[in-house]
């Protein structure tokens, strides 16, 4: 009886073992990687370019060398193309962006370049600062010289899942802008658009 009983703890002890070993640990399972994503289904980490398309007005103050022949300020209405990269990193991102601008009025052409930094928010939005350096061609039958200089601004985007409007694109594959600059602290030029990131 007694080795019976033995007989049968053995066997069970060695079943076990047995059944032990093919039942995967938490050590040796394969873990899946799912790349992570930010709440509109887009990288938080990566390589993020974008090309938009924007509008507004720029308008110089009345000061020595920013008049024309008879006192009238230097301004004009504007569109505007842009093309550039935004790095995101985690929370928080930065980018260059490049931009062409008709104008109207008193400006026939901008172009120039501008870094920006800032904080990603909501679930798909931007908020930024930004500097970079603009040319000015001025109409040559107005009275005004050309420019270049040192441009800052601020700037938010808002994609259409942070205004309840996500149905509309699905993830986030646009943006509005609204932005504010000045041209050297003697002018400004506010804008809104539409910015396409991919």
């Amino acid at each position: 009886m007694h080795i019976a009983i033995a007989a049968s703890a053995a066997a069970l002890a060695f079943a076990t073992a047995a059944v032990a070993q093919d039942v995967p640990t938490m050590a040796s399972s394969p873990i899946v990687n799912t790349p992570a994503t930010s709440p509109d289904g887009s990288k938080p980490f990566g390589f993020e370019p974008y090309f938009g398309v924007l509008g507004g007005y720029h308008s110089f103050d009345r000061k020595p060398g920013f008049t024309g022949p008879n006192g009238e300020r230097f301004d004009g209405a504007l569109i505007e193309g842009v093309l550039g990269a935004n790095l995101p990193l985690g929370p928080v991102f930065v980018g260059v962006e490049g931009h062409g601008t008709k104008g109207f009025g008193d400006i026939d052409w901008e172009y120039g370049v501008r870094g920006r930094a800032g904080a990603r928010i909501g679930e798909s939005g931007l908020l930024y600062g930004s500097v970079g350096y603009s040319w000015i061609e001025a109409r040559s039958n107005r009275g005004f010289a050309d420019r270049k200089g040192w441009v800052y601004g601020l700037g938010v985007e808002i994609g259409p899942r942070d205004i309840g409007l996500g149905g509309v694109t699905g993830k986030s594959g646009v943006r509005f802008r609204l932005s504010a600059e000045t041209y050297d602290g003697k002018s400004i030029r506010p804008m809104a658009g539409v910015i396409f990131h991919f």
